[in-house]
């Protein structure tokens, strides 16, 4: 069975269950790399702070954080399903989601996300305050500022709505630390510059990220008419803005040497800078001229696109690696 859509013939697949439903709309598998970066800063948090806490605090903080990310993040995916039912039947990349299937209408979408963003955001409360602004912020800022004004307006929608998805380590880091620790109103002070480079590192890693997968999926967007950069400026533009963030993502990872205060060791900017050269380029490889294959796509885009994943995965962790020595171990690769 299909439904003409005008573009498109959507295929229709049996329904599935509810709990795949369910998590469909979350996009568990997007969410895990965002976990991932909450959990680091958890850890790195836990190692270089000057603290009592033990690790069965960190094995708490970390659960009460997978469980309140997941459902926090999961909402927000779902509430976008409900506002995107219009165009994810025109891409070939959304046209598969339960809202397009029949699956669940989307009311039904929109109310399990508000119920389980506000459950989740509100799970936070337990260990701080700090934590479920953040994590509320993300919310009504991924909804309201990307996914209703920004997505279908301008071909920043990635660049701006990139703040949403920056806001994980912010909300690990916060905690971590605790309301006794962060004891100010002020929700920007966390007490440490650490957490707010980590926002620092997606916030940078985005646009080049999903940059990329527009790339690859050439002409999906300009269907739907999302205004995604490289359909309004063309892929060569395109292609030029993702070498400039990889030129941040790089001069990011060398705060240590110029920043003594930040508190990183010095390791951590080679082997963020080894790291980032490593990822910048399969940016740099990616051709706009580049023929495409029998679907339409860019190959060395998918690369890019596949290898900035495991680039973010793995400043994470190393930043977690280059904490878990003592200061003094590291000698002149240590704090400067």
């Amino acid at each position: 069975m299909s439904v003409d859509l005008g573009v498109d013939e959507v295929a229709l697949e049996p329904h599935p269950g509810w709990i795949v439903v369910f998590q469909r709309l979350m996009k568990l598998r997007v969410i895990v790399l965002l976990q991932v970066t909450a959990i680091c800063a958890i850890l790195v948090h836990d190692l270089i702070a000057v603290t009592d806490r033990t690790w069965m605090d960190t094995l708490v903080t970390i659960g009460i954080t997978v469980v309140g990310g997941t459902l926090s993040a999961g909402g927000s995916n779902a509430i976008n399903m409900w506002y995107d039912a219009d165009i994810d039947p025109l891409m070939r990349r959304t046209k598969n989601r339960p809202v397009p299937q029949g699956h669940i209408s989307p009311r039904g979408a929109l109310f399990f996300g508000l119920i389980i963003a506000v459950l989740g955001s509100s799970l936070f409360l337990i260990v701080s305050w700090k934590a479920a602004f953040w994590s509320f912020f993300s919310v009504v800022f991924y909804v309201l500022i990307y996914s209703i004004w920004l997505k279908r307006r301008t071909p920043q929608n990635i660049v701006i709505g990139g703040i949403a998805g920056s806001t994980p380590p912010l909300i690990g880091w916060a905690a971590a630390a605790g309301d006794t620790v962060l004891d100010t109103l002020n929700p920007l002070a966390l007490g440490s510059p650490v957490p707010w480079l980590f926002f620092a590192l997606i916030f940078f890693w985005t646009p080049p990220h999903f940059w990329a997968l527009a790339l690859y999926r050439s002409g999906e967007y300009a269907k739907a008419k999302v205004p995604m950069m490289n359909e309004v400026r063309g892929p060569e533009h395109t292609v030029f803005l993702s070498k400039v963030y990889c030129v941040c993502l790089l001069l990011l990872g060398s705060v240590p040497c110029f920043w003594p205060e930040s508190g990183l060791p010095l390791l951590w900017a080679f082997l963020a800078g080894g790291l980032t050269i490593w990822y910048a380029k399969s940016v740099w490889d990616i051709d706009p001229k580049e023929p495409t294959d029998e679907n339409g796509r860019m190959p060395k885009a998918a690369k890019s696109f596949f290898r900035s994943l495991y680039y973010l995965g793995w400043m994470h962790l190393a930043l977690v690696l280059v904490c878990v020595p003592p200061a003094s171990w590291l000698g002149p690769l240590g704090p400067l």
